[in-house]
């Protein structure tokens, strides 16, 4: 049975993708030159009023590639695998 997520307010769940250790080719892939932290986003909060009372959505959707702060948020398990929530800093790529 899957577990539906709710984020409040401004929280954002991200799954880091993990690249590759070898190319399809074969080659083997240092870690150093995998440094660049990608994530795609799970769960999205509703997003937050600002000071006029209007609400603000977050800027990210489910599903959208985000690009991830080095030590940002907070790493939570759900399953098997592990997540980052409340990445409010990620930039959105693509």
């Amino acid at each position: 049975m899957a577990k539906r997520l709710t984020l409040l307010l401004n929280g954002v769940l991200v799954e880091k993708i993990v690249p590759p250790a070898k190319t399809h080719a074969g080659i083997l892939v240092p870690e150093t030159s995998n440094k660049l932290n990608s994530g795609k986003v799970l769960v999205v909060g509703p997003g937050l009023p600002d000071k006029s009372g209007n609400h603000v959505p977050v800027a990210v959707k489910e599903g959208d590639t985000v690009l991830l702060p080095e030590y940002e948020g907070t790493t939570v398990k759900h399953g098997e695998k592990e997540k980052l929530h409340q990445v409010t800093s990620a930039v959105k790529t693509g």
